[in-house]
């Protein structure tokens, strides 16, 4: 059961009752999808909070010439939204796609405001990784603006060793803003000087 692994990821971050899970549980959509799978579309709103359980998902959008850009990876135990489509409820400008079979929980905005309002420890949670967020994305603003192409790809592995075996390399080059043929020549200065 895809709430379970969810369940375990509260409990090691905070201290909620049977009747609390139980509550949890009730207002949770658990789901299965296929690679490739949109779960959202340029153009659709976005009224989920998701949380993954299981595979990897991405927020991307459209640049003005027509191709796509990574904003995020989202991977097991993280969360994803759209958060302007979602927040504002305007149709969005990104896409959430599955690039790996995944299982996902999803909550509409209107239940998980009433987690929220019910209980407070999960209140104080999302709170504490919506500032973790925003450290994280002024870290990946300063580096994108500071770093040169080799140091942003450094600093992705040391971030995301865990994954990086599970992206194909166009996504990484996206994610980084870089081209596919700049991201090939660091990866193969870097396994010239370790050897």
């Amino acid at each position: 059961m895809i709430f379970e692994v969810f369940k375990n990821y509260l409990q090691e971050r905070i201290s909620l009752t049977g009747e609390e899970l139980r509550f949890i549980n009730s207002l949770t959509s658990e789901k299965r999808i296929k690679k490739s799978h949109f779960l959202l579309q340029e153009g659709e709103y976005s009224k989920d909070l998701i949380f993954v359980a299981k595979g990897i998902l991405i927020l991307d959008r459209t640049d003005q010439d027509g191709k796509r850009r990574i904003l995020k990876f989202a991977t097991e135990n993280n969360w994803l939204r759209e958060k302007e489509s979602y927040s504002k409820g305007t149709p969005s400008s990104c896409n959430i796609q599955a690039i790996e079979d995944s299982e996902i929980l999803i909550w509409k905005k209107e239940d998980f405001r009433l987690l929220l309002d019910g209980l407070p420890p999960l209140k104080q949670l999302m709170k504490g990784l919506i500032e973790s967020s925003q450290i994280a994305n002024q870290d990946r603003i300063f580096s994108s603006i500071s770093s040169s192409a080799e140091e942003k790809y450094l600093h992705f592995i040391a971030k995301h060793q865990n994954i990086l075996n599970r992206i194909p390399l166009f996504m990484v080059a996206s994610y980084l803003g870089l081209a596919r043929e700049t991201l090939s020549r660091i990866r193969k200065n870097q396994s010239i000087k370790k050897n």
